[in-house]
């Protein structure tokens, strides 16, 4: 099923949806299981499986010239979105992004898919590669996520890269983007971002997740200010639990978030990891039953491997 028809048949209730990383090459599909296993008792209508694209090092080999090597490669996301739909009966969205393939590579992987019944993604156009100062697309890529999206919109039409094809069957995708309660950090104002977000909406996506956020003033203030814009598709806010002292800094870096001064002040009065943890969970607690009062369609939890958390959480709200 697809997660707009979800959001549909649960409208007044507030959903429960979660996030996984596939494992790291080498290792096997039974950490996806271990992590989803704990939280099947909140009923998640859909899972999301996060797609990272490969990056590479240049090691110097003995006689002096320099190797390509790749590093920290997580495939599997089709293969695990498979085993998702298998063993759990619970549908699965793959994130897709622009980043490492051509549009091609995009065509076939699609298709891929829709053969498994899949009918679910999540578009994004991804991470620059360390090593770039800035988003470079693969030769004949898509360039932004609005590009990609299109292009899943031209297959559900029926439209294939190879005009010439005949008796082509359309794909039948349902299409989510990404939204930034506190505006992308390429984006030069939040309503330039704006703009950009009900573009892909008018393209065809049929409903937002946002990026994490600490601060539920931002992600009211974000959805009031979508609805200004005329964008009346589902917003699904993304819920990250702090787990540890050092987010305090990496998750601002990385993501581009702020962190609320009273959460800065509760990890940084805190004596002990699990005492850090502890305030990490109350946190989202207050965060999310402050979100399912106000009748948000769905919470997705940002897991990042450890359901624990998000399952004490989740116990308090669900």
């Amino acid at each position: 099923m697809k997660v707009s028809e979800h959001l549909k048949q649960n409208v007044g209730r507030t959903l429960f949806s979660i996030e996984v990383l596939p494992p790291l090459k080498g290792r096997n599909v039974q950490e996806i299981f271990g992590a989803i296993d704990p939280l099947l008792e909140f009923d998640p209508k859909f899972i999301d499986v996060t797609y990272h694209r490969e990056e590479y090092v240049f090691k110097k080999r003995p006689d002096g010239l320099l190797e390509k090597k790749s590093v920290r490669k997580r495939p599997g996301t089709v293969g695990i979105c498979a085993a998702i739909m298998t063993k759990y009966g619970i549908d699965a969205v793959p994130h897709i992004i622009c980043g490492g393939f051509s549009r091609d590579e995009t065509e076939n992987a699609l298709i891929d898919l829709s053969f498994l019944g899949i009918d679910n993604v999540l578009v994004l156009r991804g991470d620059s590669i360390k090593s770039e100062g800035k988003f470079v697309p693969e030769p004949d890529g898509n360039a932004y996520a609005i590009d990609l999206l299109k292009q899943v919109v031209s297959m559900n039409s029926g439209h294939y890269i190879d005009d010439e094809l005949q008796g082509v069957a359309p794909t039948d995708f349902c299409i989510g983007v990404a939204g930034y309660p506190e505006k992308h950090f390429e984006s030069p104002s939040l309503r330039t971002d704006l703009k950009y977000l009900k573009a892909k909406v008018d393209a065809g996506a049929d409903y937002i997740v946002t990026q994490m956020f600490f601060d539920n003033s931002k992600f009211f203030a974000f959805v009031e200010a979508c609805r200004a814009m005329g964008i009346t598709v589902p917003i699904i806010p993304g819920i990250k639990v702090m787990t540890g002292r050092k987010q305090l800094s990496v998750l601002p870096s990385v993501f581009h978030i702020d962190i609320p001064h009273d959460l800065e002040d509760a990890v940084e009065a805190c004596k002990s990891d699990e005492a850090i943890k502890e305030a990490g969970i109350e946190w989202a607690i207050t965060q999310c039953r402050e979100l399912k009062a106000a009748g948000v369609p769905c919470i997705h939890f940002y897991t990042m491997g450890n359901s624990d958390t998000c399952r004490r959480v989740a116990k308090n709200v669900f």
